[in-house]
């Protein structure tokens, strides 16, 4: 496990005055105070994404309403994970299963919870933006793929029942201690009236609830080791894919100012296809680690980073059918049919060598579709 020998302690304003260092029972406890709160009752929308973060706040959560009695059980709770269809598979796998066991215990346990995943919209996903449309593949200067893929879907899912219930709270992982610039967001927005919520900066209607904000990456890990989840099991397969990957994961991601924490050197839990970043340190974990199935997905992502600025690879047009120039330089369309037709094709073969799904034949269809299109135009 990746804690410290010496954790640094946490400075949580706790009502009870107890030390809040590694203290599960002391956020349990503030979580409680806040699902009873008598100023609101809206939904709370819980962001899992299965990393160790949002899964001590699920843990939390859980805990906490199971010592709540049942009939004060009224605020409705639903914990949303995002597919952006081109998920690590083997993260992809590992968040299914505990969303299987979730729903299990759910079941038993009583409580009002719903389990729900949000994916993009069948004409917005990665392959049919890349692939169908053209789309060059993301770098740091055109991140097309976080709004379409993760952003548009969740947040969908969260005005909905802020139109339903007049608002709604999001229950979110995130810490000061992740990065300065972390820090320095969650410090910028005020709660309010001397609450626990901030208000979201781009989804009206919706607050923010940080329940372990002032947490370690230490104090994370030594609690996830020293208590069993309470949809059964151990935090054990988790603890293992950090080790198997080398770390982090990719947030929840709600809004463009959120975005560059998608797709950065220290995120390293995300998209398998992801070409922001320089280099896939999870995958490239995962096969150090001794899972060779998933070189070919490694191969193929490095391919897809080095042909994305291949003159012979774009079109000289814009989509828009304009030629375009920036400080003097030619700024290339997208990528050409050929081009297109390529890709797909090695993807085929990667999937067949993968031996499971990594383009669905909704996607193909809809591919071949708008390249009719543009074809016939």
């Amino acid at each position: 496990m990746p804690a410290a020998s010496q954790p640094s302690a946490v400075s949580h304003h706790y009502d009870d005055g107890r030390d809040g260092t590694h203290c599960l029972d002391c956020i349990v406890a503030d979580i409680r105070r806040e699902y009873l709160s008598p100023a609101q009752n809206h939904p709370w929308i819980l962001g899992f994404s299965g990393g160790k973060d949002s899964t001590l706040v699920l843990h939390a959560v859980i805990n906490a309403m199971l010592g709540i009695d049942p009939e004060r059980r009224t605020r409705e709770v639903h914990i949303v994970s995002n597919d952006t269809l081109v998920e690590s598979p083997l993260v992809m796998a590992y968040l299914r299963s505990v969303q299987e066991r979730l729903r299990e215990a759910l079941g038993y346990l009583r409580l009002p919870v719903s389990v729900t995943t949000t994916r993009p919209d069948p004409a917005q996903t990665f392959w049919v933006l890349l692939i169908g449309r053209g789309y060059p593949s993301p770098n740091q200067n055109m991140r097309w793929c976080t709004d379409r893929l993760k952003i548009q879907p969740t947040s969908c899912y969260i005005l909905d029942h802020v139109s339903q219930h007049g608002a709604a709270i999001l229950v979110l992982g995130v810490r000061k201690d992740e990065s300065q610039s972390r820090r320095a967001s969650i410090e910028r927005h005020r709660n309010l009236n001397d609450s626990n919520l901030t208000p979201h900066t781009s989804l009206p209607g919706a607050l923010i609830y940080r329940p372990i904000m002032d947490l370690t990456t230490d104090d994370v890990w030594e609690i996830l080791a020293e208590h069993a989840p309470p949809w059964g099991g151990t935090h054990a397969d988790l603890i293992q894919l950090y080790r198997d990957a080398e770390g982090g994961e990719c947030p929840v991601v709600l809004s463009k100012d959120e975005a560059p924490g998608c797709g950065t050197n220290s995120s390293r839990f995300g998209c398998w296809t992801c070409t922001v970043v320089e280099k896939d340190r999870s995958l490239q974990g995962f096969v150090d680690a001794g899972r060779h199935q998933y070189q070919p997905l490694v191969d193929f992502r490095n391919w897809l980073r080095e042909i994305r600025n291949d003159p012979q690879h774009r079109s000289v047009e814009r989509r828009n059918g304009r030629i375009e120039f920036k400080d003097g330089k030619h700024v290339p369309g997208p990528f050409t049919i050929q081009a297109r037709r390529m890709i797909l094709d090695r993807l085929l073969e990667v999937q067949h060598e993968f031996g499971d799904i990594l383009i669905s034949q909704e996607e193909i269809d809809m591919i071949h579709s708008v390249w009719t299109q543009e074809l016939t135009r």
